[in-house]
């Protein structure tokens, strides 16, 4: 490979990397059953109802803040909608990290994102646009980041197919020591505040704490844990639910496929 082409690569790969960076956040949900109490029924049942008034929602705004050891802090505000697969439209800020610096290197540390159920779209800055013949929008369809990135890849995939707010909340009743901690007061609004703990193969504990407004909708969701950089601290508030959420593909003629591109970068 010459050197241009090697430069090449390693643009589109640092660039994969850093926007597939939320995919160490949320390890792939395979919970283990430990020894301990199981929760009180009541707080099950509690849970289990929150879980169908969420999912029945369909659509939410979200506002959520990411920080994981020296790897990322990043925010996103935007909708979520989740009828038939997760589809999502939302502003990405990178504010600190290695990753925030390597997005600076090429060019942008915000940008828009759209969810659709087959890929992920973001929509880089204009340093981007100049490697790209002017298409600004770069696609990353699930079933290539599997064979692109391993395991990384497919944790990706399966995290972003996994963000709505009932899934946090689907999340917390795999937890065998769940309870209810009492009510507190989310930006204003009275809520019934829930925590437990997730142990998963080949991770550490990770601490799910969830806010539940009397509408038995989710506002607000902590989830903490440790991984191979540091402490990860993910805070999301989820509000307006039922929101008007239309996402649409961007256009082809303003899209790199991101496979493409980097097959493009290793031919002879």
């Amino acid at each position: 490979m010459t050197s241009t082409r090697a430069r090449r690569s390693a643009f589109w790969i640092a660039l994969l990397t850093a926007l597939t960076a939320l995919a160490a956040c949320t390890p792939a949900d395979r919970t283990t059953e430990g020894d301990r109490t199981r929760p009180a029924p009541a707080v099950t049942a509690a849970l289990r109802t929150v879980e169908r008034s969420t999912d029945r929602a369909e659509s939410a705004r979200v506002s959520s803040t990411t920080a994981m050891g020296s790897t990322l802090s990043m925010k996103a505000d935007g909708t979520l909608a989740w009828r038939d697969g997760l589809t999502a439209r939302l502003t990405i800020t990178y504010t600190g990290g290695t990753t925030a610096e390597t997005m600076r290197r090429l060019g942008t540390t915000s940008m828009e994102a759209r969810y659709l159920p087959d890929a992920y779209y973001a929509r880089m800055g204009d340093a981007f646009a100049k490697k790209t013949d002017g298409k600004h929008w770069l696609k990353y369809a699930y079933d290539d980041l599997k064979q692109l990135a391993g395991s990384t890849g497919a944790d990706l995939a399966n995290q972003m197919r996994g963000t709505a707010p009932h899934a946090s909340v689907k999340l917390l009743l795999s937890s065998t020591d769940v309870r209810k901690v009492g009510e507190e007061s989310v930006k204003g609004e009275r809520t019934t505040h829930y925590s437990g703990t997730v142990r998963r193969e080949g991770a550490g504990p990770q601490t799910v704490d969830i806010w539940v407004d009397d509408r038995n909708l989710l506002a607000k969701k902590v989830e903490k844990g440790q991984t191979a950089t540091g402490q990860l601290t993910q805070t999301a508030y989820y509000s307006d639910y039922g929101v008007k959420s239309a996402v649409e593909k961007p256009p082809a003629s303003d899209t790199a496929d991101f496979k493409d591109l980097l097959k493009g970068s290793e031919r002879p």
